[in-house]
């Protein structure tokens, strides 16, 4: 059968993982009477929740007696590890752009390396029925974009289709009837070239692992294109390093092919398809699995260095153990040590002592799904505040810095320029209308400026800026960036939060928890209207007496408690903090509970 293999690739929120549920409704994927729960490709519950792609996924269709492969990529930099290998599996990619918006941050991050691998792009203009749509701009920005990253004239001839994949359709003009994604189909069948692997069936087998999964039954599973050659069930393969050492020897024991939404089970995999491999207990990604008589790794895309580094601890404070059933630090270090063979773009090392983990990664989204996970599955943890890595190079030190690009009303630009500018280091590149009394504004900020600024540019714009950010480049320690303004409100006692306490602490600050909520010595309960830190007794009841005055006795009436979400909670606390995090809670703490270790702490500091 005639192969085709393409991604799709787009900025967060584009509309990729719906126009890819249409293209499997389309070409007979599903049954007609078929229940598909919504957005397919997203099966993960957090992907359901948050609606982003986290894991790229592969499916595949049949058109017309063509097999297209499909890989859905995900749009956040934050899980780029994933796209840049994802890419080299592929012959073309299909770049989705909403009408309205054009091109975005992460759009350039991953079309850069799709050009770069010398793939040429279709590009389709989705989301054209919106109110607001002006396909016309949106195609002459993605135009600039290529020629800004350095397109060939191959790239640079590329073929536009206006679609809506809500509404399941893609037409080459916008006045042709709206009936269907035909034009998409047989525009990748056209454009895309077939695997140049085809012609070599005949050579030893060779496929390259770019994504790892497991599965209960078969275990470590490596997903990958086949480069050369064929192979059948029960061969005996081996899998090489990218140095070319021989890391193991195994037998084929599964192989799995993408057949609509699900896998197959197949007798054969030949060169040029997406198949998946099961068997093997020490490969990973970026090795190569390759016949016994193969020395030679195929070359694989180097792995993007982790940007932030976070510390997981084990749960230390007075409520732990309440919630969750993994505590133990082994238990939580055996958690992160699969997560990083999954997961390429997460190191984790130990500290000494051994109760604490540094987990290294791409970026603050990323970590949050990560505890997130582990805090479903039932662990208890202790979370530090990020931190940037910086780099050492001809004595001097260098730190990322990100590309910021955000769209706000009018009124709230300047105070955005301040905030990233002026406070947090950042240098101001490019400025201009983007219709509808909105600006755009790009800047250069220092990444570590950027840890916790998200609340803080929801706030300063209403709620209606839009803000996306993507690695840079490397720069000079800018200097010290200011961190949270504000002092916090620290319990001093033990036990359960009175309603008449907190009502009188109100005066002092934002509230964190409501009455009725656990507390303990050196857990933070509010945010203090003034810079320094204040301890205080969130359990003093009323004083009875024998004297009764009208008006004294009303209802106590507290105003609602700020609740913060996990990634809110990581990004708000100070060096000197943690967030506890158990299966039902998210509180902050010191990280030294007893005062008079908190006042040695900070002399020790100082």
């Amino acid at each position: 059968m005639d192969l085709r293999n393409i991604a799709i690739i787009a900025h967060v929120d584009h509309g990729k993982t719906t126009l890819v549920d249409e293209l499997l409704k389309q070409s007979g994927a599903f049954r007609e009477n078929q229940a598909v729960a919504e957005r397919a490709m997203d099966s993960n519950d957090l992907e359901r929740e948050r609606g982003i792609t986290i894991l790229a996924k592969c499916t595949s269709v049949e058109w017309k007696d063509k097999r297209i492969n499909i890989v859905d990529t995900p749009g956040h930099a934050d899980f780029g590890g994933e796209v840049e290998r994802i890419l080299s599996m592929v012959d073309g990619v299909v770049l989705l752009v909403d009408a309205a918006e054009g091109p975005m941050p992460q759009t350039k991050f991953v079309t850069s390396k799709a050009l770069a691998l010398g793939l040429r792009p279709i590009v389709v203009l989705n989301k054209v029925d919106k109110p607001d749509a002006e396909p016309d701009r949106a195609l002459d920005e993605v135009f600039d974009l290529f020629a800004n990253l350095g397109a060939d004239d191959d790239q640079l001839d590329f073929p536009v289709l206006y679609a809506s994949g809500r509404a399941g359709w893609a037409v080459a003009d916008l006045d042709d009837p709206h009936e269907n994604l035909d034009a998409l189909f047989s525009l990748v069948v056209d454009h895309v070239p077939a695997p140049k692997q085809v012609a070599q069936r005949n050579d030893p087998f060779r496929m390259l692992a770019t994504t790892l999964g497991a599965d209960p039954f078969l275990g470590r599973i490596l997903t990958g294109r086949v480069e050369s050659g064929t192979l059948k069930t029960g061969d005996t393969v081996k899998a090489l390093s990218r140095d070319g050492t021989q890391i193991e020897s195994f037998r084929a024991s599964k192989i799995l092919a993408f057949r609509g939404l699900g896998q197959q089970p197949i007798d054969q995999a030949e060169a040029g398809d997406i198949v998946s491999l099961a068997g093997m207990s020490k490969a990973t990604v970026a090795d190569s699995i390759v016949s016994p008589e193969v020395t030679e790794a195929l070359p694989a895309q180097p792995i993007d260095p982790p940007t932030i580094t976070v510390t997981f601890g084990i749960n230390d404070s007075p409520l732990a153990g309440r919630d969750g059933k993994k505590v133990q630090s082994r238990v939580i270090r055996d958690r992160l040590m699969k997560e990083a063979e999954l997961n390429v773009a997460i190191r984790v090392t130990d500290t000494p002592g051994g109760e604490a983990f540094e987990v290294a990664g791409r970026g603050e989204l990323q970590m949050g799904v990560l505890i997130e996970n582990m805090r479903r599955e039932g662990f208890e943890l202790s979370i530090s505040r990020p931190q940037v890595l910086l780099r050492e190079e001809n004595g001097q030190r260098l730190e990322p810095i990100e590309e910021v690009t955000v769209d706000v009303d009018d009124e709230y630009s300047g105070t955005v320029i301040e905030k990233l500018t002026g406070v947090r280091k950042g240098e101001l590149v490019e400025m201009r209308p983007a219709g509808a009394g909105k600006t755009r504004i790009i800047a250069h900020v220092p990444s570590r400026g950027l840890i916790g600024y998200h609340g803080e540019f929801l706030t300063d714009t209403r709620g209606t800026g839009v803000l996306n950010r993507v690695f840079h480049d490397w720069a000079p320690h800018k200097g010290a960036i200011p961190g949270r303004r504000a002092g916090v409100l620290i319990s001093m006692e033990n036990g359960q939060s009175v309603a008449y306490a907190l009502w009188n602490l109100e005066e002092r600050g934002k509230m964190f928890i409501g009455a009725q909520a656990d507390v303990y010595t050196g857990m933070i309960i509010g945010e203090h209207s003034r810079d320094n830190d204040l301890e205080v007794n969130p359990l003093k009841g009323k004083k009875l007496t024998n004297v009764r005055a009208s008006g004294t006795d009303d209802a106590v009436r507290l105003t609602t408690p700020v609740t913060m979400s996990l990634e809110e909670a990581i990004a708000y606390i100070d060096d000197d903090e943690l967030v506890e995090v158990t299966p039902n809670a998210v509180r902050l703490r010191k990280r030294f509970l007893d005062p008079h270790e908190r006042k040695r702490a900070a002399k020790a500091a100082s």
